[in-house]
């Protein structure tokens, strides 16, 4: 439990209705007793009061120390989000109303909180998981609804009761192992049984389907970067601007108008989508483009996905260009090659495998490319529960290597004792989720990415 008390604002910079301020720690109680002239509070019960600037004593004090009116909330340690005593203060919206509330806290002991200090004291304190902290600022930045309710079940704790069953498992699996080791005359073969093998691929299999679930999670909270790349006039302005729905790009008939690194961000079902139109990809002395057609092929390296655009009347160029993006680009970034203007040569919308045949001008065909970009990228609606970072995927995928090289000492070397090293360390790792393992360092970056008052 830290000695310091805390204070920040809990709510949006700028002018409200209402505003409020959040004290936590010891002293949170007496600061707010001082604060509104000491009127008692009464734990989790709504009380109207004035503020002041300081301790007052008679009523032309309190007169000129007057700040505002309005209600404290007081939360008594431990049944308070950060598990301190907590008093939150609801005053009128206006900034120098907040900003003098807050100084007069100060002024009492109180000191400005970190960003996030609030709930890295949660959770510090037990009130809640490292997992369920994410999900709090996952909640807050939210870019849809999907997403906003799949942090919810982040913050119930969903994904870490799944977290911690699997553990539970992990953790029953190598004490029977461990006990068949150090008890050898009780003649347990939990080498040659099957159990020990049965169980360990239940367990892969569980942790198959949570890593299925986080991957969907990521996809809502991260979103995919899109890079549109192809020849100059393939159209790759005008099929940005249709999946903008709006004209974010300079459509024009000279080739190169796109000569540097143009952003959007759109929602596609819910999926925040990064889509990066990049410069024509072809030689050019001049050195603007030039300048531009190399951030493009920086930009194609770092894609989850990349729409290479095709003009149908220029056929030519396109097995050179598409060797040259395969030859850049790792094996593991999805290629959907998108042959366009189908409306000049009289062709249907469809979509072959990997490939699309569509009109960007008439729009013709931009369904089926949506539809697409999202089996690609593996997303399936139906699958996710929650939202999860990318260090939750880090985390399970060490996991599973753990336990896949537990599975190996079990089948081809009958190496008990390294089968209980990799459970324990399979164990660690999925620790690392929840945060009953984690680096000091881990921490910081975590909590240091709220916003202050969080």
């Amino acid at each position: 439990m830290s000695t310091e008390t805390i204070v920040a604002t809990a709510t949006p910079p700028g002018r409200g209705g209402v505003g409020i301020i959040r004290l936590s720690g010891p002293k949170a109680f007496s600061i707010a007793i001082s604060l509104n002239g000491n009127k008692i509070l009464q734990p989790r019960v709504a009380t109207f009061c004035s503020f002041y600037s300081s301790s007052v004593g008679g009523p032309s004090d309190q007169n000129i120390n007057l700040i505002d009116q309005g209600i404290m909330l007081y939360f008594k340690a431990p049944y308070s989000f950060t598990g301190e005593d907590v008093v939150e203060i609801h005053a009128h919206g206006s900034p120098i109303v907040l900003d003098m509330l807050i100084q007069a806290s100060i002024q009492l002991g109180a000191r400005m909180a970190r960003p996030g200090e609030f709930s890295e004291r949660a959770f510090l304190n037990d009130k809640i998981d490292l997992a369920q902290a994410e999900a709090i600022a996952d909640l807050i930045q939210s870019s849809s609804q999907t997403a906003a309710r799949m942090a919810v079940k982040s913050l119930q704790g969903e994904f870490s009761q799944k977290i911690n069953d699997l553990n539970e498992k992990i953790i029953h699996l190598r004490l029977y192992v461990e006990a068949a080791i150090d008890f050898p005359e009780e003649e347990i073969d939990f080498l040659g049984d099957g159990k020990v093998a049965h169980l360990l691929q239940n367990i892969l299999s569980d942790l198959d389907s949570i890593r299925s679930q986080a991957t969907q999670g990521v996809i809502l909270r991260e979103g995919l970067s899109v890079v549109i790349a192809g020849r100059p006039n393939a159209g790759k302005s005008t099929l940005i601007n249709h999946l903008a729905g709006r004209d974010v790009a300079i459509v024009t008939e000279i080739a190169g108008t796109t000569r540097d690194i143009m952003r959007e961000h759109i929602l596609l079902d819910d999926i925040p989508l990064h889509i990066i139109d990049t410069a024509g990809l072809r030689d050019s002395d001049d050195v603007v483009e030039k300048e531009g057609i190399k951030r493009a092929w920086e930009e194609l390296k770092k894609a989850d996905c990349v729409l290479l655009v095709v003009d149908l009347n220029d056929l030519e160029q396109h097995h050179d260009l598409s060797e040259e993006v395969k030859n850049v680009l790792p094996s593991e970034i999805p290629i959907i090659t998108i042959f366009n203007k189908i409306d000049t040569l009289n062709c249907k919308a469809e979509v072959q495998g990997h490939t699309v045949y569509l009109s960007a001008k008439s729009g013709e065909g931009i369904e089926g490319l949506k539809l697409l970009i999202k089996n690609v990228a593996g997303y399936q609606p139906n699958e996710g529960n929650f939202l999860a970072r990318r260090r939750h995927l880090q985390a399970l995928d060490d996991a599973k290597k753990l336990l896949l090289m537990g599975q190996k000492q079990l089948t081809e070397h009958r190496a008990g004792e390294l089968l209980a090293e990799d459970l324990r360390k399979a164990h660690q790792s999925l620790c690392e989720i929840t945060g009953e393992f984690s680096s000091d360092d881990l921490l910081g970056r975590i909590f240091s990415s709220f916003c202050i008052g969080k």
